[in-house]
């Protein structure tokens, strides 16, 4: 059963929020606080260990009620309900979108094709259990018989983005093996892992859905030549004890040396920038312990079952695609910042940046004609402190409109309390002073406190002056652990969701990232013949500039 298709700008809430946004546009998000002392209390959501506030947003309860009908409008509740029960809705491809069914509990019944998927997914599951343990107890060995010290995840994109961002996210629940990524075909990359690692004690995990990926066989190849070079005495039977491999071509994977029972397999309802919740995960598993890993699904489940049931006026994941509406389509704000105040999160911006860039840039609805409204939203972000001495200049005094999401927690992972506060004042200071802004009289005063002349202080004003009235969310968790983290980034796939179902895309495929690499795969003939065909003229002056110098 295919989603309804539905043009949301013919919707009536859509027309009736472009008038609201008429009303709305220079409205002073300062002096709706001032106006009602209890707007945090009705623009707020408390679940499970989570509070999000997005009352420091240009709205107003009917601003809400307006997009909540604009969900009801385009059936957002039906097509849930086909997201999560195996419906066919990435439709140009033909399959299911089930990664939920990947966190979902053992005894729970989702059809694909009508078969249930649940003992699969848990027969593999324990797999996974069983091979981390065997690597995290020292109980599997290398060749020569010593235990493995250090995991190489060799994958791209999704195989690649959300491991890394999870192993990276969760280094306080670490274990004393060392993870290494490498994704990029860049030689240079995987030559600097190289360097690090002894081929005694290293496992190797090969993460390729059809094993044809250009980059990861590039690298996988590259690796196990070094592998197999005369100087450390290996034989190609020493392949199978250190290379495993995430993948459905069990073939291809047997002849690169693979043992078969090393697979992990995988599943085309899955899309690989949500595969970090299947067998992708393997490398999250081994990094921080398949009960942490366990973990972190377990808190995915929880933040669908939110998604699921809970009515749109009070679910996460629904009111901030809405407010992303709100400001894409009407306001025209077409990036969004994301902040974590931890360290620990650095990597959460790019992995999202795939996640929501690749499924909702989209130009084309699911009618198969083109939109004439925007879709998809830039997604950027670094941690805060260190944003605020970067890239927060743009966003207090520039010309954009940046709505952003601050993301803090209430407790430090080491109890660091005198850090903590530091980095939490500057989390509260930080939104606050979006809202506000400062005032010409509010500069006037400081200047007069600190007795600047009154030529300097003429000079200076237009200068120290802050406009406010910029949209923030704040989202404000306990603690950062493996089940909240998972929470944390199902809710922004739902997220993800929603704004497809609005904008009346298909964000289950990304066509747009074929062409280049059926170009790519052209392009290398010519490098490698150095006989170059048919081109535009600057790509055909690149590329002769490229082999004159080469």
């Amino acid at each position: 059963m295919s989603l309804q298709n539905t043009n949301p700008t013919h919707t009536k809430a859509w027309q009736q929020l472009q008038d609201h946004f008429s009303k709305m546009e220079n409205n002073s998000i300062k002096e709706m606080f001032q106006n009602d002392e209890k707007r945090a209390e009705k623009f707020h959501i408390h679940w499970n260990d989570f509070l999000v506030d997005y009352s420091k947003n240009n709205i107003n309860q009917e601003t809400i009620d307006l997009l909540l009908e604009l969900a009801n409008e385009v059936n957002l509740q039906e097509a849930i309900s086909k997201y999560f029960s195996g419906d066919i809705i990435n439709q140009t491809e033909n399959r299911a979108v089930l990664h939920t069914a990947l966190r979902a509990n053992e005894d729970d019944v989702i059809l694909v094709d009508g078969k249930n998927v649940m003992p699969e997914v848990f027969e593999v599951k324990n797999k996974i259990k069983n091979f981390t343990d065997e690597i995290v107890s020292g109980e599997r060995k290398g060749y020569t018989g010593k235990p493995f010290t250090d995991i190489v995840n060799i994958g791209i994109g999704g195989s690649d983005l959300g491991p890394a961002m999870v192993v990276e996210a969760l280094q306080f629940y670490k274990n004393h093996l060392n993870v290494h990524f490498v994704s990029n075909v860049d030689g240079d990359h995987v030559n600097e892992i190289i360097k690090k690692i002894n081929p005694e004690t290293t496992l190797f995990v090969i993460v390729s859905k059809t094993f044809t990926t250009q980059e990861t066989l590039t690298n996988s190849e590259t690796i196990r030549s070094w592998f197999l070079s005369s100087e450390f005495g290996t034989s190609q039977d020493d392949v199978a004890k250190h290379f495993v491999a995430v993948s459905t071509n069990i073939q291809k994977v047997t002849a690169f040396g693979i043992d078969a029972n090393n697979v992990f397999p995988m599943w085309d309802w899955v899309g690989g920038r949500f595969s970090l919740w299947s067998a992708v995960g393997l490398s999250i598993s081994l990094a921080v312990g398949f009960e942490n890993y366990n973990d972190l699904l377990k808190g995915a489940n929880k933040m669908d079952e939110h998604f699921k049931n809970e009515s749109f006026d009070k679910n996460i994941p629904v009111i901030l695609a809405l407010l992303s509406i709100w400001y894409n389509n009407f306001f025209g704000a077409e990036s969004e910042a994301l902040i974590p105040y931890t360290q620990y999160l650095q990597k959460l911006a790019p992995y999202l940046q795939q996640g929501i860039m690749e499924s909702n840039g989209k130009s084309v609805g699911r009618d198969g004609k083109p939109v004439d409204y925007q879709t998809g939203t830039i997604i950027w972000g670094e941690p805060g402190t260190n944003s605020q001495h970067a890239f927060f200049q743009l966003i207090h005094q520039g010309t954009k409109l940046i709505p952003t999401d601050f993301i803090g927690y209430v407790t430090p992972l080491y109890g660091d309390t005198n850090h903590h506060n530091k980095l939490m004042s500057n989390f509260f200071a930080q939104t606050e002073a979006l809202l506000n802004g400062k005032s010409p009289e509010q500069v006037k005063a400081e200047f007069d406190s600190q007795g600047v002349s009154e030529e300097q202080a003429a000079f200076l004003l237009p200068f120290k002056v802050f406009s406010g009235n910029k949209p923030t969310n704040t989202l404000l968790i306990n603690k950062l652990t493996p089940k909240s983290l998972g929470s944390l980034i199902a809710l922004y796939e739902h997220k993800i969701f929603v704004q497809g179902i609005i904008w009346n895309i298909f964000s289950y495929d990304q066509w747009g990232v074929e062409l280049g690499k059926q170009l790519a795969n052209s392009i290398l003939n010519e490098i490698t013949s150095e006989k170059i065909k048919e081109h535009d003229n600057s790509t055909t002056f690149l590329l002769k500039y490229f082999l004159d110098n080469k």
